[in-house]
């Protein structure tokens, strides 16, 4: 068997398509995998570390700006998807593929597409409530819609298509555990962790609240274990912002800031508290891991959806959510003392994210793959 998968941008695109590929590695040692991109993104670092072979497109975002500059970026981004899925033609006659996977990000337009004129099967996957830009595009052209809510199938002209499947994510979401984790990561078993990440990329605003956090908790004299990913927007400057308040980090054991979390399942697993935007995939992450979370939803989105997530969670005390506006450093360090001072109320958010979350997903995508495969 060979597949195409396709995603891109973020690592709420990407990392969904390798749970995907890895499971249909699983049941088929044989089958061989490739995955189409886009230049200069995530998926460069993040599809070869998982060891797969990573094709890249030229591409370009469209403007909103109403302004001849806007109208030549626009041109220029119609001219680039035309070239992506001429190239995409190319790679699939070398390929063969007997199906092509699409899970978000700029590439997957343009190899749904071309796999659609060429006669190949195709699956896309939405991970969000309310379908992004290439999701609308395709759904028509795609052989299968999948989708991760219940209330998504309605946005779609032909509902018979779409399928209500959940959100693929890594097996290790399932199977890790506190205590070992925490061995591997060498921490203390009775130590307070606290896990902070907002995406893949980052975000400026979410970096220098953490840096103000981290101020506090030095005040405090450290209550917690810190570990903390500022995505690539803040690798370079949040060091030596923190060096300037007086936060030397090589000589600061309780604070672990990292550009990017990579084994996202073991770190989740030792922290008592995940502090995080609310995408679909981080939601499904917590829910999976039964990590209680303090959730700060991005306003910057469509549809205002990460709210909607975080509700979903918070509206049944499964976690806490803090509207960026009201989000201050003072404000997010007593939630974080409120929750490690109450392990009951952490145990019984722990619970009910279990009972909400939804572990076959990955399994359930692999299923229809192979249906297509042999339709």
């Amino acid at each position: 068997m060979n597949l195409i998968f396709t995603c891109g941008g973020t690592a709420g695109h990407i990392n969904p398509a390798i749970a995907i590929a890895n499971e249909m590695r699983r049941r088929d040692p044989s089958c061989k995998v490739l995955f189409i991109g886009a230049v200069g993104h995530m998926e460069e670092k993040l599809v070869p570390q998982a060891g797969y072979e990573l094709r890249t497109l030229p591409g370009s975002g469209l403007s909103r700006k109403k302004s001849l500059a806007g109208l030549k970026q626009n041109i220029h981004a119609v001219n680039c998807v035309l070239q992506a899925v001429s190239a995409c033609k190319k790679i699939f006659r070398e390929f063969q593929p007997d199906a092509v996977i699409g899970t978000g990000g700029y590439a997957s337009f343009p190899a749904l597409y071309a796999g659609s004129k060429m006669g190949i099967p195709t699956c896309v996957h939405e991970s969000n409530a309310v379908p992004g830009v290439t999701t609308k595009m395709i759904a028509n052209r795609a052989s299968r819609v999948l989708v991760a809510f219940e209330e998504s199938v309605g946005y779609y002209n032909d509902p018979g298509k779409v399928e209500v499947v959940g959100m693929p994510l890594q097996q290790g979401f399932i199977y890790a555990d506190k205590k070992s984790a925490r061995q591997q990561l060498g921490l203390g078993q009775e130590d307070f962790v606290v896990l902070s990440a907002f995406g893949s990329l980052g975000a400026k605003h979410m970096n220098e609240l953490m840096a103000e956090l981290m101020c506090l908790e030095k005040e405090a004299g450290y209550p917690f274990h810190h570990i903390h990913a500022t995505g690539g927007f803040g690798w370079e400057w949040m060091p030596e912002l923190l060096r300037k308040d007086g936060l030397d980090l090589p000589h600061t054991p309780a604070i672990d800031m990292r550009e990017y979390i990579y084994d996202m399942p073991v770190e989740m697993a030792a922290a008592d508290i995940v502090i995080s935007r609310s995408g679909a995939a981080t939601c499904n992450e917590i829910a999976v891991s039964g990590t209680p979370s303090i959730l700060i939803p991005s306003p910057n989105v469509t549809n205002n959806h990460q709210e909607r997530n975080a509700r979903v969670l918070s509206d049944r005390n499964a976690a806490v959510t803090i509207v960026e506006k009201d989000c201050t450093a003072q404000v997010l360090f007593d939630e974080i003392g409120r929750l490690l001072s109450d392990p009951d109320r952490r145990e019984t958010m722990s619970k009910t994210l279990k009972t909400m979350a939804r572990v076959d997903s990955t399994q359930r995508i692999c299923d229809i793959v192979e249906e297509l495969t042999k339709a």
